[in-house]
């Protein structure tokens, strides 16, 4: 075998496939397409055939790796337990190192990863001026005079939120009631800018089950976005500083040990009973970390838990108030075929009396958002989300709820666009209201 730079590693990876084709009719691109490179099959042989030496590695590699969203809708499906999401972001950090991604594309992710996102006070001035932008309706006085590109972008922006509700959380949060135990909850780098009230409504509800609630203030950006684009240095640098983060964090204090109801039954290796994400795409990401980083990430990634997933396994106490609205839950790539989270949300809904939970055709299908997809790959991102709308709209939902930001927004802009008469939230958001 001739050996290329970074692939040797990918190389075992790709023989788990055996080639059967369970994953086509899950893979979004191929179903947009109908092309076999564009499928996850095509991709692990075209992968294969670059590690073996009998492809080049050249574009058509760099256009495949990027092309894909990243869904692992395929590893759901495969019989054979092929990693591919961990194969993707190998492959797309062998084709950053080796140059073959250009053009604006690449500058929109370079300047996002490296220098807005996992830094809390670049994010927090950037989104503030977006803010004050649209306030005053600045944006949409030069909206007309921006490139097509730049006003299909404007669209998926959400409202930024006054600096007053961009406030991070309190350090801890004390229990409501009986202590049950003590949590750390991760509060994300997009999460506090855009989604503030989604986090407070997330501690809230946690703090209302008697759990005490820990915010470190040293955690940073989870590395997901920054690994789906090839940038595996940065990400684990951000990974080892969140075990240091949580590590830390979690010595200040005493976690309750065989407390009745906890996510664990024996002393929690982190010191607390679990490390709670709202987002799906950072709770996958932190999962995976001993992936990244190995033994050092395996304590950390061993507790995290979705808040629907923590709340559904150690049971809610009290009786929510009622909930008249006809709700659709659409499941987040990252939360059910990354992390297997499927009927935890939809147990928590349900529990909510007066709730018409109603399912649609594509619950488990991506909806084209995949991080910053949607602004790189904008005509598939849009072909995508179209069998989504499709779905949503036959079910006729009050509210469509979903438990990942990059989808609230996707979803949002698209339901905005067919004009929709619909909220979009979160799970936890609607478990807030009703307690």
């Amino acid at each position: 075998m001739t050996e290329v730079s970074g692939l040797e590693a990918l190389h075992p990876g790709t023989l788990d496939c055996v080639h059967c084709g369970m994953c086509l009719t899950s893979c979004p691109t191929y179903q947009v397409t109908g092309r076999e490179t564009s499928s996850p099959r095509g991709r692990v042989y075209l992968l294969r055939g670059v590690a073996e030496g009998e492809i080049p590695l050249a574009e058509t590699l760099a256009e495949e790796a990027y092309l894909c969203l990243g869904c692992r809708a395929c590893e759901t499906a495969c019989p054979s337990g092929v990693a591919f999401g961990s194969l993707l972001e190998q492959a797309r950090s062998v084709v950053d190192r080796a140059g073959l991604r250009r053009g604006w594309a690449k500058r929109i992710e370079q300047f996002a990863l490296r220098t807005v996102v996992p830094r809390p006070r670049v994010l927090h001035g950037l989104l503030g001026a977006v803010s004050v932008a649209q306030r005053l309706g600045l944006d949409r006085l030069v909206l007309p005079w921006l490139p097509r590109r730049w006003r299909e972008m404007h669209g998926l922006l959400p409202r930024i939120p006054a600096a007053s509700e961009r406030r991070r959380l309190p350090e801890v949060t004390p229990a409501i009631g009986e202590q049950r135990g003590r949590v750390a909850f991760f509060e994300g780098c997009i999460m506090p800018e855009v989604f503030g009230a989604m986090n407070r409504a997330t501690v809230r509800v946690l703090a209302s089950q008697g759990f005490e609630v820990v915010v470190p203030a040293a955690q940073r950006c989870c590395g997901a976005l920054q690994a789906h684009a090839g940038e595996l240095e940065l990400a684990t640098e951000l990974a080892r500083a969140n075990v240091i983060a949580f590590g830390q964090a979690g010595a200040q204090g005493d976690a309750p040990e065989n407390a009745p109801g906890t996510a664990s039954a024996t002393a929690p290796a982190t010191g607390f009973d679990a490390i709670v994400v709202n987002s799906a795409g950072c709770g996958a990401a932190l999962r995976e970390l001993d992936h990244w980083i190995g033994d050092e990430g395996a304590p950390l990634a061993g507790q995290v838990r979705d808040v629907c997933e923590f709340l559904d396994q150690v049971g809610m106490r009290g009786t929510p108030r009622p909930l008249s609205k006809r709700v659709a839950y659409d499941d987040p790539c990252h939360l059910i075929h990354a992390q297997g989270v499927a009927d935890a949300p939809r147990r928590l809904l349900e529990a909510i009396p007066e709730l018409e939970l109603v399912a649609h055709q594509d619950p488990a299908g991506c909806c084209g958002a995949a991080g910053i997809y949607n602004l790189t790959h904008p005509e598939m991102s849009a072909a995508i989300l179209a069998k989504k709308l499709d779905a949503l709209e036959a079910a006729r939902p009050a509210i469509i709820a979903t438990g990942n930001p990059g989808c609230l927004m996707q979803l949002q802009a698209g339901a905005q666009s067919r004009g929709m008469n619909v909220r979009l939230a979160h799970p936890i958001e609607l478990l807030a209201e009703t307690l």
